[in-house]
Order: C-alpha cells, then structure tokens, then sequence
C-alpha cells in the first residue's frame, strides 16, 4: 500500500470525482442505444480485431453497452443501486482508489479480452470472426459485480430490502452472487472464463494486497473523520472569557452580550449588561 499512496500523492488531482455517476449516464445512453438503434451497438463491442484495425473507439465504447437488458423498472432499480455503492465506496476509500479500482477493472478487463481473442484466433485461424464472438462477450457486467462485492467486505452487516420487501445483509447476498459466479465460471467456456476472470482481478488484486483492510471498515473510518474534527477544532474551544456572575451567561451563549467588572464588588465579579447596574454588590 505505500505505493499506492505514493501514486495517491503524485497523481490524485487528476483523479475523477462522482465517477459512478458518469458510468450510470452512460449506461443509460447504451441502454436508450439498444431500444432506438439496437444496431449500432455492434460498433461500440470490445472486438480486439476491428481495433487493431483502426476502430480505436472501441476501447472506450464498450463500457457504455449496459450489463443488462431487462425491462427499464428492473434496469433503473439496478443503476439506482450501484449509483448508492459505488457513491458510498467513493466516500469510504476516497476518489483517487475508487479510481483506481474502477479503471483497473476496466483495464484488466480489456487485457482479457485481447488475450481470449489470441489464443481463439491460433486455435480457430479466424481473426474476425473471433474478435466478433469476444466483442459480442464482453460487457460491464462483471465489474459492477466486483463494486458489489467491495461494498459487501466493507459494509458487511449493512441491512438492505431486497425486491423492498425481504430484509438481508449485505454478506448474505455477497455469498448468494459469489456461489453464482463460481457456478458461471464452470458452466461457461473457456473463453468466457478469461473475461470473467480478468473483469474480477481488481476485487482480488485490491482486497489481497491491501494488508490494513480494517482501514475500509464503517467503524474505522468513522473513528478517522471524528478524530479529523476533533483536530481542526480550535483548541480552546469551550473556554471562555466572560461570564455573568448572576445568571452565568457568557459570550458563547450571546455574541453580542457586554460584560464589565464591578468596582464597587470586593474581588474581581463580572456581570453581564443586565446585571450590571441591578446586581447586589458583594461586600
């Protein structure tokens, strides 16, 4: 993890703020893509063959064809969802790691697509038509699920109503996509495992070589931004300078309260502006 506070200290003013939000827009122009021009989604796929072929866009476009295809009630649901994790892990591990983890994700993601459509093209001696069955695999899915499985480790007892009916944490669930997943894994082909497994390697690359994990917990980081406000406090907050000796009042509960010392009290009495003239003097 020094490095990657080295990397943090030197390039985190370049880092994107509110980054879910720019993934949820763009999902919602591929998915208004697919309704309208269902065509043109062939021209934004990760198809490494048209890229090395000058269709360089691709590198970038493939992350707008959405996860899923389901009806728009079930599609809003989900991007409202990973809007509020990926938010929330964007607060908790600040802009520059989510970056990081998002972008690596993607990046990682990338490489496996090269690599499936590599080794297909030696087996199959076809290099379009692989690089349009990689294309046509390849999609954002498996990097919102690894956003997923990172709120899950930091907020694990984190309380959520699935379908807003059944109450369950957020590790239940974890436990429920991660047997999913394992079972994707040994039922798809051997092609669709690269990409899976690649479009994973951020949660394991970021969970395994991060040693304090315990930074990333609710309760630890709640310790941190209490202690933070408790340092940029002044540090004579709570003492004052004034106070009536009647009704015991000082300039914190009035800003605009005048205090004076009485002459005619034996010892050192203040009194505030009400009670200066209408006090007892103290003999």
């Amino acid at each position: 993890m020094n490095f990657m506070n080295k990397l943090e200290r030197k390039f985190s003013r370049y880092a994107v703020s509110n980054l879910t939000m720019y993934l949820i827009f763009g999902y919602v122009a591929g998915y208004v893509m697919s309704r309208l021009a269902p065509g043109m989604l062939n021209y934004l796929t990760l198809d490494p063959y048209q890229i090395l072929h000058g269709q360089v866009w691709r590198l970038v476009t493939w992350v707008l064809i959405p996860p899923s295809m389901q009806s728009i009630l079930f599609y809003a649901i989900m991007m409202l969802f990973y809007y509020q994790l990926g938010m929330n892990l964007e607060r908790s591990w600040g802009v520059f790691r989510y970056n990081v983890y998002i972008f690596g994700g993607i990046l990682y993601t990338i490489i496996g697509a090269v690599v499936t459509w590599l080794v297909m093209t030696a087996v199959y001696k076809n290099a379009a038509l692989t690089g349009a069955i990689v294309g046509m695999q390849v999609s954002t899915y498996y990097i919102c699920m690894s956003i997923f499985l990172a709120f899950a480790v930091c907020y694990p007892n984190m309380q959520v109503m699935l379908y807003f009916i059944i109450p369950i944490k957020m590790k239940w669930m974890a436990y429920v996509y991660a047997v999913l997943m394992l079972l994707d894994l040994v039922q798809s082909a051997w092609p669709q495992r690269i990409v899976m497994v690649m479009s994973l390697l951020n949660f394991g690359i970021f969970f395994l070589s991060t040693r304090d994990l315990y930074r990333y917990s609710p309760k630890e980081i709640h310790r941190r931004r209490a202690y933070r406000q408790a340092v940029s406090r002044p540090q004579n907050a709570g003492i004052t300078k004034h106070k009536c000796a009647i009704c015991g009042r000082t300039e914190l509960d009035d800003p605009s309260l005048e205090f004076r010392f009485c002459s005619k009290c034996a010892g050192n009495y203040e009194y505030c502006q009400e009670h200066l003239f209408t006090h007892q003097h103290v003999k």
